[in-house]
């Protein structure tokens, strides 16, 4: 008998739903805004309020509804008491109409309301439309609602509530009074957890606290029903270490120590953390998200580190934190941001979503210990190979005693690894009997033709004027023809066949004629030179007429060609 005569269970998120706009916490600025405009008698026709799920959008929108209806006069603070606030808050008042745009997205619903706005309420000082998820309507449902939004009776107020924002027609949104409902913070939502948790006469771990309030992520419709299912998932006191199975969350404390292991290079070990963890209910997306917190934590301490008390996360020592932030470098630190993130959305795809959070993992090992451009060009220029992370069972690990920069030191002593290499200029190879250093611009050519590379070779025939020339070094001037990447490449290749680093710089200097235009002048000088010999002139004064000229200049040693040439103008000179 007293089980079927005991009232029903209310879940937290209903039970404690805001009744005041006292109660509504994070919401500051939208509770003073409205305040000044009731005591000063400049209420909006139409409100909208925006904001993530779970934020207090229709629990605002009744509010106010209430403010507007109180026998007390329009108000800040209702009574509660009165009729038309005990029957807004019980849902059944009949000038508080509210409806879900959701599933009545038609135009004809809104004729249907436009009809019952020309009438004046009934029982109340304001006839208030609720409409939720505004931003279902369609388009004709808005067009139809636009002349009656813009010029609406006195006794009319509009309150719409969306998640989506963009959603609505600036045509809409320029006859509203906008109100975005910010996210409620972490600690403001810990601590109103925490009341309702004394009040519900439960028992809970502060660290559980924070885990249940950063998985609403600002919510507090969220954070409630998880904090209702943590309560019954415990059965009594309510533990850090329960909320963390119920949410799949990784240890924080052990997110630290998997970040500074990977840093490390100490990948072996990484591994194991990452399996122990995912053996404990962590979800391995979730492993990488609190890596990511990590990542965020320890570059905001590197940058502002007096922010590390708003910045740390659950777990996160500060002092330890400082030390990780001193050790890692700004590249290190973005490099590690960027594959999370990339790897966070691959793991999210995977099939097997752990062993896509161990590859992201050896990943990023191994990219820990790249050197940044800067010191892969000063080891180039020195002479030196740039340090490379080593092979075997992983990059090779920092020193003990705190986290591992974002470069290993060089071990002079210790034999090259096999392992992963940095895509850095190719080393020469040895120097060949057969690429002979070129003593000069035309014999680098030359060297071109014969390793067949004709299209370089003819941009540089055609398309470089040289500049300054010593073995090893080159100072040229492209034209607009020459490609753009033909400096690196002919310092590559050179450097590849005659063994010693080149240098192949464009310089702003007029230079040289290109070897074409060298060639074509030579040819030129060559023809005048003949045509001026006694004999070719007499040759061409008398046979003139029948259409003598120069086709070719040759020396006598010089071989002829196999079929006769045809002159068919200066061109054929060159």
């Amino acid at each position: 008998m007293s089980d079927s005569s005991a009232s029903p269970y209310r879940v937290l998120a209903r039970k404690y739903r805001p009744s005041t706009f006292a109660e509504l916490i994070g919401q500051e600025a939208m509770v003073r805004t409205l305040t000044n405009a009731i005591r000063a008698g400049r209420l909006a026709h139409a409100f909208i309020l925006t904001g993530v799920r779970g934020i207090g959008k229709t629990t605002t929108a009744r509010l106010i509804a209430r403010a507007l209806n109180c026998e007390a006069g329009p108000t800040i603070e209702p009574c509660g008491t009165c009729e038309p606030c005990r029957a807004i808050a019980e849902d059944r008042h009949v000038d508080v109409l509210e409806m879900d745009a959701a599933s009545r997205t038609g135009v004809g619903d809104i004729r249907e309301l436009i009809e019952g706005v020309r009438y004046r309420p009934a029982a109340a000082r304001y006839k208030v439309y609720i409409i939720d998820e505004v931003h279902m309507l369609s388009n004709q449902a808005f067009n139809a609602l636009l002349k009656t939004l813009e010029e609406p009776p006195e006794h009319v107020k509009f309150i719409f509530a969306t998640t989506e924002i963009r959603k609505i027609p600036v045509t809409v949104l320029s006859r509203c009074q906008r109100f975005d409902l910010r996210r409620v913070d972490a600690r403001a939502l810990s601590a109103h957890f925490a009341a309702i948790a004394e009040r519900e006469n439960a028992e809970l771990e502060p660290e559980a606290l924070a885990m249940i309030a950063r998985a609403a992520d600002g919510s507090v419709r969220d954070g409630l029903s998880l904090l209702d299912q943590a309560i019954a998932h415990a059965g009594g006191a309510v533990t850090a270490q329960q909320t963390r199975d119920m949410l799949g969350l990784a240890d924080r404390a052990r997110v630290v120590d998997l970040f500074e292991a990977v840093m490390k290079g100490d990948i072996a070990a990484a591994l194991d953390q990452v399996a122990e963890q995912y053996a404990l209910g962590a979800d391995p997306a979730v492993v990488l998200q609190d890596m990511l917190e990590v990542t965020h934590w320890l570059t905001r301490l590197k940058l502002a580190p007096e922010a590390e008390s708003a910045t740390a996360p659950d777990g996160g020592d500060a002092g330890r934190g400082r030390d990780m932030a001193r050790a890692l470098s700004m590249a290190a630190l973005t490099r590690a941001w960027q594959m999370l993130l990339k790897g966070l959305g691959e793991v999210r795809v995977a099939p097997a979503p752990l062993q896509a959070a161990e590859m992201v993992l050896v990943r990023l090992a191994y990219a820990a210990d790249l050197p940044g451009p800067a010191e892969a060009v000063e080891a180039l220029r020195k002479g030196t190979p740039p340090s490379m992370p080593g092979g075997g069972n992983g990059p090779s690990p920092a020193p003990p005693g705190g986290a591992a920069t974002a470069t290993a030191a060089a071990r002079p002593s210790e034999a090259p690894a096999a392992g992963p290499r940095a895509a850095l200029a190719p080393t020469p190879s040895a120097p060949s009997p057969e690429a002979p250093m070129p003593a000069d611009f035309r014999a680098l050519v030359a060297l071109f033709e014969e390793r067949r590379e004709a299209l370089l070779a003819a941009a540089l025939r055609h398309n470089v004027h040289p500049v300054r020339f010593e073995p090893g070094r080159i100072d040229v001037r492209l034209t607009d023809h020459a490609p753009r990447d033909l400096a690196n490449k002919v310092g590559t290749l050179l450097s590849r066949w005659t063994g010693r680093r080149w240098m192949v710089s464009v310089s702003g200097e007029p230079g040289e004629p290109t070897l074409a235009e060298q060639d074509r002048a030579a040819e030129q000088a060559r023809h005048r030179a003949a045509a001026a010999d006694p004999l070719v002139e007499a040759v061409l004064t008398t046979f003139g007429d029948m259409g003598a000229r120069i086709a070719a200049v040759r020396d006598l040693g010089e071989a002829a060609p196999s079929e006769p040439l045809e002159s068919t103008g200066e061109d054929d000179w060159s």
